[in-house]
């Protein structure tokens, strides 16, 4: 990243604000944009903010990136020379029930910051993808060489579909993109509707947990200070069109465009009742546990391959879910005060 600004969106999110934490650190001009919707509770995101206010290299523009004439302004008047796109709603559950939250944000939000990257001459858009595109794939671990094609939530064919838009601008328009996968994140200032969050409120409240898919659910959590490393690293490795592609290579990870894709993930799957073991040994309280059904859009497990991305940036997630629980229950504990 050059010296010209960096604008992020999701500024006010979770993975958003510990990015825009560290590119402040590193004495980079950010600009931070955020709906401030209200999917959670939009004083976690105030807070947040709060803690960024201070930086006299970061400003914020609150702006719903569905707004087409707003988003144009954003772009023609803040010419960033890199955009990390984290803007989303998100979510698998929230899908069943509010599909439109996912068109506006996921796909016309997605399109107006594809055009205003273009227009502006964007040097490279990073944008988060999710482990979820990968949908019921049975072949462990995910690579990103394996098909996508058959995504079980609306939000998985939604981060499918940014994929497959930001190819078609940087085949068009040489715009060289970013797509990152993760794998479910977690650590301090993390969202309330993840279950590291849901299962440590209702821990510390004596309430029962519900492990869904009889607690056999495997995950690959991967902690926020990994997925932010790799964030930045990869902001600053432009990609060019990949020296192997072909169009008889079936790999669908290789493009003559500027185009990657990678996953984030800690590469290391963990079985709910461990976490909830780990958890339970960090707050010093026992679970209430309810078994129950895998619900609908869910996966049975997560698994990352990230050999492209230690290739590519020369770093790999490896935090132990023990160490990033740990000091998410610190977090926890003091933010609420209990």
């Amino acid at each position: 990243m050059a010296s010209d600004p960096v604008l992020l969106t999701g500024a006010a999110g979770f993975i958003g604000f510990h990015v825009a934490r560290r590119l402040l650190a590193q004495g980079q001009r950010v600009i931070g944009v955020d709906n401030l919707n209200a999917y959670y509770d939009p004083r976690l995101k105030e807070a947040r903010l709060a803690e960024l206010a201070p930086h006299n290299a970061f400003s914020f523009v609150k702006l719903d990136l569905a707004d087409r004439a707003g988003t144009e302004q954003l772009f023609a008047e803040t010419r960033p020379g890199t955009v990390i796109h984290l803007a989303a709603q998100a979510g698998v559950r929230y899908s069943l029930t509010n599909p439109h939250a996912y068109a506006e944000a996921n796909l016309i939000g997605f399109l107006n910051v594809l055009e205003g990257c273009r227009h502006a001459g964007v040097g490279h858009l990073v944008y988060a993808s999710s482990s979820s595109v990968y949908g019921a794939n049975g072949k462990t671990p995910f690579s990103v060489s394996d098909s996508v094609d058959h995504p079980v939530s609306l939000y998985a064919a939604t981060k499918k579909a940014n994929e497959l838009m930001a190819h078609t601008y940087s085949h068009l328009y040489r715009l060289p993109t970013t797509g990152l996968r993760f794998f479910t994140v977690y650590g301090p200032w993390g969202r309330p509707d993840m279950a590291m969050w849901i299962f440590t409120e209702a821990i510390l409240a004596g309430r029962p947990i519900q492990l869904f898919n009889y607690g056999r659910m495997r995950r690959d959590f991967t902690y926020i200070d990994d997925i932010v490393e790799g964030v930045v690293r990869v902001a600053d490795r432009v990609p060019a069109p990949d020296p192997a592609w072909s169009n008889t290579n079936p790999d669908p990870s290789i493009s003559n465009a500027p185009y990657r894709v990678y996953n984030i993930g800690n590469n290391h799957p963990e079985e709910l009742l461990h976490l909830v073991d780990v958890l339970e040994a960090a707050l010093g309280r026992k679970a209430i546990r309810e078994l129950a059904p895998i619900q609908p859009g869910d996966v049975p497990e997560t698994s990352a391959d990230v050999e492209a991305l230690t290739r590519d940036v020369g770093f790999k997630p490896a935090t132990p879910i023990e160490t990033g629980v740990a000091r998410f229950v610190d977090w926890y504990r003091a933010y609420h005060r209990v």
